[in-house]
């Protein structure tokens, strides 16, 4: 408002300068109080008037009584029972009650555990959800980590492992014969080795090859374990992504060979290439590598002009 008056009340200069809509400069001028600066805060956009219910007493217990004996039945379906007991009642206005019903706690809905499927919780003494202010802005704080079922050859199952880690994309992978909890302790040895950088977490799905074993190697090398929810693939998106860059750039491309020990060693070879030849779109066309040298030089930068 001093500005606002300094610059001969000039509400579109006002706005600019401070980069606020009219409607809001509006607002406040009308409520502002230069002694009372509460009169700018914002206030409750309830109506002066609200609606009330129409409904009778004896209709509300009987919309509550029905839905009691039919839990699962709605309002279209009680409102068609209603009717044919002779309520005068609007599907809508069953909806509002059971609405009422459910906000004042007169109504629980009924639980939702399906017998036919028992469910069988499984205790995770170490693994836990990723927690929401986990910080994903440095290499390491985060790697991802999954598997997919490859077929080199009629008859002959492996299991491809890929670890990525989301801020420099670096990848590292593996093919073993089997999805076991021990080779995936023997690959998180792998990963910690071939990453340039230390591991903080891992993330992976709840695939029972990330249990015992597995989380115990975590627990014991100090990486922190984060699992995620049932049927939620896309949380991790990164190294989704990854397997289908390992499937059409390599998989589909070589001649792949009838031994395991062969195939480990040109997978090695096209994580190389991943890593230090192959431009990454979403690094701005830089490797893997590249990006990873090019954080520590601006981390170095920042040291050093923080100690001047």
């Amino acid at each position: 408002m001093d500005y606002y008056r300094a610059h001969g009340s000039n509400a579109s200069l006002t706005c600019r300068y401070f980069g606020i809509s009219r409607q809001t400069f509006y607002r406040w001028r009308r409520r502002y109080h230069a002694h009372n600066l509460r009169s700018l805060e914002d206030r409750s956009c309830r109506p002066r008037r609200v609606r009330q219910p129409t409904w009778s007493l004896d209709l509300y217990q009987a919309v509550l009584q029905m839905r009691q004996q039919f839990p699962r039945w709605g309002k279209d379906k009680l409102g068609v029972l209603l009717r044919q007991q002779g309520w005068q009642v609007s599907t809508s206005m069953v909806g509002r009650i059971l609405k009422r019903l459910k906000e004042t706690g007169q109504l629980r809905e009924a639980p939702r555990l399906d017998p036919w499927l028992p469910h069988r919780p499984f205790w995770r003494p170490y693994a836990i959800r990723k927690p929401r202010g986990w910080a994903t802005s440095s290499p390491g704080d985060l790697v991802e980590v999954d598997t997919a079922d490859i077929r080199p050859l009629p008859g002959l199952a492996l299991k491809h492992f890929t670890a990525r880690d989301v801020v420099t994309r670096w990848d590292v992978v593996e093919v073993y014969s089997r999805a076991t909890a021990k080779t995936a302790a023997g690959f998180l040895d792998t990963l910690l080795a071939r990453m340039p950088f230390p591991v903080k977490g891992i993330q992976v799905d709840g695939g029972s090859e990330f249990m015992a074993q597995f989380e115990t190697a975590c627990k014991e090398r100090g990486v922190k374990l984060f699992v995620l929810p049932p049927r939620s693939p896309k949380l991790n998106g990164h190294v989704e992504r990854a397997h289908r860059t390992h499937r059409e750039e390599f998989y589909q491309l070589v001649d792949l060979p009838d031994s395991l020990p062969k195939l480990r060693q040109m997978l090695r070879g096209w994580e190389e290439v991943y890593n230090s030849y192959r431009p990454h779109q979403a690094l701005g066309y830089l490797t893997p590598k590249q990006f990873y040298h090019q954080h520590l030089a601006q981390q170095s930068l920042a040291k050093g002009g923080m100690c001047h």
